[in-house]
């Protein structure tokens, strides 16, 4: 009996077909799994404008967490990746959280004050010159949150009726990663202990 060139026996119908079914499904379970990411996981996106300077600059490259906030919401000083809701050429927006649903968020000689105490900022920031909306209290509802950019005072943020107060369904995820130079949003510009 010939077994062919390296001595091998000739693979049966059944096995070979069993194979390709095999590869098949493999090829489905990769594509599924890539379109599950892509569409539940992680997500690419470029910073655009100098809002959230020294953090982000404009044009990095940035990876959206969107699993981040399944089943908790943003807290405090996170970075978030939203696009307002019934807005024209609307685009991913980046700013950091710093008023969280319920509480009451205003701006006055240069500062944040929830709930009328004065913010303590984990970040360096300068004081804000244009109060905008913030000017009068700001009372969020429970799916709303209060974002500023890191520059302040180049920042259209919530407090301009354009943004204005961010609703939960409106956010697609944490910004996560900085892709170059590589680091983790939430730890840059942080301020160190001496």
């Amino acid at each position: 009996m010939d077994y062919g060139y390296l001595g091998e026996k000739p693979k049966s119908k059944k096995k070979k077909i069993r194979e390709i079914i095999f590869f098949i499904i493999e090829i489905i379970l990769v594509i599924t799994a890539a379109y599950c990411i892509i569409a539940f996981g992680v997500e690419r996106t470029t910073m655009i404008g100098e809002s959230m300077e020294p953090t982000l600059s404009d044009q990095n490259k940035i990876i959206i967490n969107k699993m981040a906030y399944r089943f908790a919401g943003p807290k405090r000083f996170d970075v978030i990746v939203f696009k307002p809701e019934g807005k024209e050429h609307s685009y991913y927006n980046i700013k950091r959280v710093i008023g969280l649903p319920g509480e009451t968020i205003q701006i006055q000689n240069g500062s944040v004050y929830i709930d009328d105490k004065l913010l303590e900022e984990k970040f360096e920031m300068p004081g804000i010159v244009n109060e905008g909306l913030a000017v009068e209290a700001v009372t969020l509802d429970e799916d709303e949150y209060f974002v500023l950019g890191d520059n302040r005072n180049n920042s259209e943020d919530s407090r301009f009726a354009n943004i204005g107060n961010v609703t939960r369904k409106e956010i697609a995820g944490k910004a996560w990663i900085r892709i170059s130079p590589f680091n983790f949003v939430n730890l840059l510009g942080e301020k160190r202990e001496e």
